[in-house]
C-alpha cells in the first residue's frame, strides 16, 4: 500500500503566491458496502422561503471519525436525486480511503443510500468524478485506486444502480508503465451506451493522457487512446465531455511541448472507435506553464470551450486563459485572457456554457488588489461567438483573505449563474463555503451564502450543480466537524 495519494501537477515556472485547491481494462472485483437510507442525526432540512435560502443540509461522517472529503455533486436528469462522491476513511486503519457515494432526495435532503468501494488490496481509493446516465438509472464514479505495491495506482470506474446503490460493475485500467494511473474526469454519453474516463497514466518513459471508453451496461472496455505530447514528458488530462449527439468525445489538460514547457492540449475522439479526429495545443505568451482544467461543449455541439491557468510573463504572472474551438475541425475561434487588478496570479478552475449557447462563464481564483497574499473569486462572462468580455464580478469574503472559487454552473432557465468554493471568514471561522449567485445578463450579484461548519474549522466547497427541472442549487465539499474530523457537507439552496 502506498503511503500517500499521488496528484500529478505541472510546474508553472513561477512560485505561486496563493494557495490553490485542485479541482474529475478487464473487470476487477472490489468490495463495496451499502448502507440503507436513513436521515442521520444533525440533518437540518429547512423551508426555502426565497432565493438563496437554505433548503436542507446533510453531513456524512463515514465509518469512523476520520477525514471524509466530497469532490463532486451531480443531479439526476429528472431532478429528483442528488449524488455526491468523494474519499472517506475506511473502517479499518490499515485500508486508507474508500470511494464513498451518497444519494439524497433533491427536495428534502433525505439520505437514500450510501455505497463504498474498497480496492482488492485494501489501499487508498480516491474518486474524482461522478456522472449520471441520461435515463437516470445508473451512476458512474471514477478515480484512482491502489493496485498493490508493485502496480501503483489504477483507474477504477464503478457503476451503481441509481435507485438502490447496488454495485453493477467495476472495471480497472492499469497503464503500460504499471505506475500511477489517475482518472480525473468521467462523462456519460447522451445516447446512454458509453462511459468515457480520462486522466493521467504512466507510459513507456513518460506520463500520458489516457482516455478509456467502456460499455455503460457491462463495463466492458471498448477502446483506449493515449496521448504523449511532443515534449514526451508529463501529460495529464483533466476534463472530458461528450458532444450532445454522443458522436464525439473531447478531452483537455496539460501537455509538455517541444521547448514550451506545459501547454493546453485539447483532443477530439470518435466516440465509437476512439479514432483521433484532431488535436489543438495552446502555448501562452509566457511559454512556460499552461494547464487546462475544465472543458464544456456548447448545447448545439458546435463549439468546445476550455479554460485554465496560463503563464503570461513576469508582468502578469498566471492568467485565466479561455479558448474556443470549432468542435468539428478543432479550428481555434478565439482565446481570451483575464489578468486581475493586481497583475498577479489568476487561476481559472471551471467553465460552463449557457443553455442557449450564447454565453460562456468562467470562474476561479484571482490575486486581490493591493495584497501580496490574498485572492478573490473572479467570475467572467464571455460572448460565446466572439469571446468579447461581457462582465467580470469579484467576490471578497468577510475575512478579506484567500477566496478561491472551484466550480460554476448555470440554471436551466439561463437566468442565473452560480459559483462556489472556499472563502476566508476570519480567525473565528477559518475557511467557509461561499456560494454566490449572479444574474447572467448583467453580472449583478443576486445573493451570497456562507457556511461555517459545526467545528468552526476549514470548510471547502468543491462542486456546484443545479437542478435540471427546478430552482435548487446543490453544493458539496468537506467541512470540519466538532468531533468527527472532516465530513462531507451537502447543501441545497433555493436558487
Amino acid at each position: 500500500m502506498h503511503a500517500s495519494i499521488i496528484r500529478v501537477s505541472i510546474a508553472s515556472g513561477v512560485a505561486a503566491a496563493l494557495s490553490i485547491i485542485g479541482v474529475s481494462g478487464a473487470s476487477a472485483a472490489g468490495t463495496h458496502a451499502q448502507v440503507p437510507g436513513r436521515a442521520p442525526a444533525g440533518a437540518a432540512p429547512h423551508a426555502a422561503a426565497g432565493p438563496g435560502m437554505q433548503a436542507w443540509i446533510q453531513r456524512y461522517n463515514g465509518t469512523r471519525a476520520g477525514d471524509d472529503d466530497a469532490s463532486l455533486v451531480a443531479v439526476s436528469p429528472a431532478g429528483a436525486t442528488v449524488y455526491v462522491t468523494g474519499k472517506s476513511h475506511s473502517p479499518g486503519t490499515a485500508s486508507g480511503y474508500d470511494y464513498a457515494t451518497v444519494a439524497y432526495d433533491a427536495a428534502t435532503g433525505a439520505r437514500q443510500w450510501v455505497t463504498r468501494y474498497n480496492d482488492p488490496g485494501n489501499g487508498n481509493d480516491v474518486p474524482s468524478s461522478v456522472a449520471v446516465s441520461p435515463t437516470g438509472g445508473t451512476v458512474y464514479v471514477t478515480g484512482q485506486s491502489d493496485g498493490g505495491t508493485a502496480l501503483g495506482y489504477d483507474y477504477a470506474t464503478v457503476a451503481y444502480d441509481a435507485a438502490t446503490g447496488a454495485q453493477l460493475w467495476v472495471t480497472r485500467y492499469d497503464g503500460p508503465g504499471h505506475g500511477t494511473d489517475q482518472a480525473n474526469s468521467i462523462s456519460a454519453s447522451p445516447t446512454g451506451g458509453t462511459v468515457v474516463v480520462t486522466g493521467y497514466s504512466v507510459g513507456a518513459g513518460s506520463g500520458d493522457y489516457a482516455t478509456v471508453a467502456y460499455d455503460a451496461a457491462t463495463g466492458a472496455q471498448l477502446w483506449v487512446k493515449r496521448y504523449d505530447g511532443p515534449g514526451h514528458n508529463t501529460d495529464q488530462a483533466n476534463s472530458v465531455a461528450a458532444s450532445p449527439t454522443g458522436n464525439t468525445v473531447y478531452v483537455t489538460g496539460s501537455s509538455y511541448g517541444a521547448g514550451s514547457a506545459a501547454d493546453y492540449a485539447t483532443i477530439a475522439y470518435n466516440a465509437a472507435s476512439g479514432a483521433q479526429l484532431w488535436v489543438k495545443r495552446y502555448d501562452g505568451p509566457g511559454h512556460m506553464g499552461d494547464d487546462a482544467g475544465s472543458l464544456a461543449v456548447s448545447p448545439s455541439g458546435g463549439t468546445v470551450f476550455v479554460t485554465g491557468s496560463s503563464y503570461g510573463g513576469n508582468a502578469s504572472a498566471n492568467d485565466y486563459a479561455t479558448a474556443a474551438y470549432d468542435a468539428a475541425t478543432g479550428a481555434p475561434l478565439w482565446v481570451k485572457r483575464y489578468n486581475g487588478p493586481r497583475g498577479g496570479h489568476d487561476f481559472a478552475s471551471s467553465v460552463a456554457a449557457s443553455p442557449t449557447g450564447g454565453t460562456v462563464y468562467v470562474t476561479g481564483q484571482s490575486h486581490a488588489a493591493g495584497s501580496a497574499q490574498n485572492s478573490d473569486y473572479a467570475t467572467v462572462a464571455y460572448d460565446a461567438a466572439t469571446g468579447a468580455q461581457l462582465w467580470v464580478q469579484r467576490y471578497n469574503g468577510t475575512g478579506s483573505g484567500i477566496d478561491a472559487a472551484t466550480s460554476v454552473a448555470v440554471s436551466h432557465t439561463g437566468e442565473t449563474v452560480y459559483v462556489t468554493g472556499h472563502s476566508f471568514g476570519g480567525t473565528a471561522s477559518g475557511y467557509d463555503y461561499a456560494t454566490v449567485a449572479y444574474a447572467t445578463t448583467t453580472g449583478a450579484q443576486l445573493w451570497a451564502k456562507r457556511y461555517n461548519g459545526t467545528g468552526s474549522g476549514t470548510d471547502q466547497a468543491s462542486s456546484v450543480a443545479v437542478s435540471p427541472t427546478g430552482n435548487t442549487v446543490f453544493v458539496t465539499g468537506h467541512s470540519a466537524g466538532a468531533t468527527s474530523g472532516d465530513d462531507y457537507v451537502t447543501i441545497g439552496y433555493n436558487g
